[in-house]
């Protein structure tokens, strides 16, 4: 998102085929529009804003083997232009940028493996630096930027759900592990708000004490207050729910 305009780069068809298209929505004036295409089709990418540049970055190519591919839009130029390849093809990577420098964390390798790679992009460079490598490697994570530190909740590791709750300190590049999320639900929605992290909603999978039991969706909200250092149930919400469902209002 920049400017009143949102970009939505690549996906899937309806058949299930990576697309090579980018697209922006005028939120004012509420239309879409064509913009040129990527020069690789790619599904499970991460996408991030550098001022008037579109990055986008990894995902899975039409025989659903990630990619290390990494391209730029330029808004301005209309253009899109080749970047650095990633040091490993991966797809379901979370990335968020601070002061002009990308950070991309964890991903999905071509074995299947969830990745510990956090990685640093410098757009004047045009290269990408590893950082210290995740306690817990995962794909599909959310990331959240909060001071000096990169929070990274949720995501999964094949079929199930990653209940870690870590931090990248970016002054002394070193991680902090949170108290553990106390329930396992894969494909939570996560949120930060004034300072507390919320993981709501989600399918339950089945624990140590409930082993034989189905996965069912849930409505348990469940919040981590910064100040506080501790994980708590808070009020469930309206009904059980996943991500892809819609508010209504």
């Amino acid at each position: 998102y920049q400017d009143g305009h949102l970009f939505v780069a690549g996906g899937c068809s309806q058949q299930g085929q990576p697309l090579d298209t980018l697209e922006m929505l005028d939120v004012v004036s509420h239309k879409w529009m064509a913009l040129p295409s990527m020069a690789t089709p790619r599904a499970g990418a991460a996408a991030v804003m550098l001022g008037k540049e579109v990055l986008v970055i990894g995902g899975v190519d039409s025989t659903q083997r990630p990619l290390a591919s990494v391209e730029v839009y330029h808004t301005d130029e209309g253009r899109w232009e080749k970047k650095e390849d990633l040091a490993q093809p991966s797809m379901g990577i979370a990335a968020l940028e601070k002061d002009g420098v990308v950070y991309a964390l964890g991903g999905m390798g071509a074995d299947t493996s969830p990745q510990a790679l956090l990685q640093m992009y410098e757009p004047t460079k045009d290269h990408w630096q590893p950082l210290p490598s995740m306690p817990t490697p995962c794909y599909g994570a959310s990331t959240f930027l909060h001071g000096n530190k990169i929070y990274v909740m949720g995501g999964r590791q094949g079929k199930l759900p990653v209940t870690a709750f870590e931090a990248f300190d970016l002054e002394v590049r070193s991680w902090t592990r949170y108290p553990s999320v106390p329930s396992r639900r894969a494909f939570a929605s996560c949120a930060m708000a004034e300072g507390c992290f919320f993981s709501l909603g989600g399918l339950q999978q089945p624990g140590p004490h409930n082993f034989y039991s189905r996965p069912h969706f849930v409505n348990t909200v469940e919040m981590f207050d910064l100040e506080e250092g501790k994980l708590e149930m808070v009020l469930e919400s309206a009904k059980p729910s996943h991500p892809h469902e819609r508010q209504k209002g």
